[in-house]
């Protein structure tokens, strides 16, 4: 059987409360009395419960993380960028996922309720915002990650949707690919908005807007970027690259093409969005506007360490800026070339001229 608090309090002959005191230091225990309380300890080999003792303190040194689903590609990049910075500091994580819908968020509001942890790191699952600004407006430190156009009021760590997209069109453009097929992601996403934005912006501004029939909605799927080429050039509407919100639709134009006996880079030139390592094990190795998705994690688990810890959080949104790395699918060969004009930060991602990190 266990070791618990009452038979330690039983064996030094002291109550449960003194035994409490001794184990969360609180100075309150005659100095003989907390030397025969730890000396039992030691005897029986009792380990308090962690969870116990934090909340006996105020605090569980626990940190929690909402996000929809694992199943998303990028999502083990973001929580492995959170998780080293959690791990480093000495905290705990508590991971839940909403893939059971409004059953999950019961659960997840349990835990809330129990204050299992201290802090909240979101990747926010659909339709749940309002919730969450009710949890931080009630005292929970909550850091969004990737705010998807939905500027909270609370902090949030996102990237530059808007720019990585007009990178992307500004290589394609350079290379003279002047008719894209945009696969975009679901619309309600503000990050499909913003690369939608980016990607034509720069095509209207280059004298070559993008007609409405080359514009098809995705769902960030595989299936959606092959359907998408496969009914384009069953209509026989023209084009001569790819831009896809994501690699993983930017992977399904590929074998599309392929089947088509379209030639990559040579008939029709394809570029994806996130830079995942997917894209370097396409055929060919896939062109991708880079997003930061592990430094956002660790950005954000940095924010909400360090509040824990006593620094104010940031009252503007942490903007890390996407990258462009051109490969084979737009003809580059050279994985390290990128053609969009960016220079590297500290940590080797590449920083667009001019952007600004908060």
């Amino acid at each position: 059987m266990p070791i618990t608090i009452a038979d330690v309090a039983t064996r030094a002959g002291v109550s449960k409360t003194t035994v409490s005191r001794v184990l969360n230091g609180k100075g309150e225990v005659h100095v003989r009395t907390a030397d025969r309380v730890r000396a039992v300890i030691s005897d029986l080999g009792y380990v308090p419960s962690a969870r116990a003792v934090g909340l006996a303190r105020g605090r569980t040194r626990v940190v929690g993380m909402l996000v929809p689903a694992l199943t998303w590609p990028w999502m083990g990049e973001v929580l492995q960028g959170a998780a080293d910075v959690v791990e480093a500091a000495g905290y705990g994580m508590l991971l839940f996922t909403c893939t059971h819908g409004d059953e999950s968020m019961r659960r997840f509001a349990s835990q809330v309720s129990a204050k299992s942890f201290d802090g909240l790191l979101v990747v926010e699952p659909e339709g749940t915002l309002d919730y969450i600004t009710e949890l931080h407006r009630r005292g929970l430190p909550v850091i969004l990650i990737d705010d998807r156009g939905h500027q909270p009021g609370f902090p949030s760590v996102r990237t530059t949707n808007e720019a990585g997209a007009r990178a992307a069109a500004t290589h394609l453009l350079a290379l003279g690919r002047r008719r894209p097929l945009v696969i975009t992601g679901l619309r309600q996403f503000g990050c499909t908005r913003e690369r939608l934005a980016g990607f034509a912006g720069a095509y209207a501004d280059a004298g070559a807007p993008i007609e409405p029939d080359r514009v098809v909605e995705g769902d960030f799927t595989f299936e959606c970027g092959r359907a998408a080429v496969r009914r384009l050039l069953a209509d026989g509407v023209p084009f001569d690259a790819v831009f896809a919100h994501n690699d993983l639709s930017a992977a399904g134009a590929l074998q599309a093409l392929r089947d088509a006996g379209r030639r990559v880079p040579q008939d029709v030139a394809v570029v994806g969005f996130d830079d995942l390592p997917l894209a370097g094990h396409t055929h060919p190795p896939l062109s991708s506007v880079r997003q930061p998705l592990r430094e956002m994690g660790t950005a954000a688990a940095r924010l909400l360490i360090g509040h824990l810890t006593g620094t104010p959080l940031p009252d503007t949104p942490t903007v890390i800026p996407t990258g462009f790395t051109a490969r084979d699918s737009t003809g580059a060969g050279d994985p390290t070339n990128t053609s969009d004009p960016t220079t590297p930060d500290s940590t080797g991602a590449r920083k667009p001229t001019g952007a600004r990190v908060t």
